[in-house]
């Protein structure tokens, strides 16, 4: 029993320290290649690394693109969006967040968040005040309510993706009904 246990908790402890030695490479070359992206999809991160901040600083206003997909995270603090605040693209896709921090809203030039297969059950309504914001996509969450009457006075909002959500029957309605941007839902015909 021992000896079982003890190989799994090195193969445990040897994929945790090959995750933080990739988060370390990708750090290194945004860093020193001067690159305006971020690539930590796939780094079995639970939160954004406090230490990132640290060894960013210096970049962080030139950073347009981050990639958390594929993580475990559950959440994402305010820091990270008064760090990165020159960011355009935010792709959180396939982790565990069930909400955004408040602080969202403040992002100036957000034109693209992907926010798929996550575990939102309540639309993230900070989004709607990101003027910018072009592009949304929350397929594969449980929302049920959609604020389509705000997502309506966005000014840049061109397409949004709330495909496989068990909306329910008054959302479905509202979606039906003409907008100017795209819908991607499951009540298309």
């Amino acid at each position: 029993m021992y000896c079982c246990m003890s190989s799994h908790w090195n193969s445990y402890n040897r994929r945790m320290a090959e995750a933080v030695a990739k988060v370390a490479r990708r750090i290194n070359a945004t860093v020193e290649e001067g690159k305006d992206s971020l690539d930590l999809s796939n780094c079995q991160l639970i939160s954004f690394p406090d230490g990132v901040f640290k060894v960013l600083r210096s970049v962080s206003e030139n950073i347009r693109v981050i990639t958390l997909a594929d993580n475990e995270m559950k959440a994402l603090s305010s820091k990270f969006f008064s760090t990165f605040t020159q960011l355009r693209e935010l792709d959180l896709r396939g982790n565990v967040l069930t909400k955004l921090p408040d602080a969202v809203a403040e992002m100036e030039h957000l034109t693209c968040i992907n926010l798929a297969n996550n575990s939102f059950s309540i639309f993230p309504d900070k989004l709607t005040e990101i003027a910018t914001l072009e592009r949304i996509n929350l397929e594969g969450n449980s929302i049920t309510e959609i604020p389509v009457e705000k997502l309506s006075t966005m000014p840049a909002l061109k397409w949004l993706n709330v495909k496989s959500n068990p909306l329910d029957s008054n959302t479905q309605a509202a979606l039906q009904s003409p907008h100017n941007f795209d819908i991607v839902s499951t009540t298309e015909s």
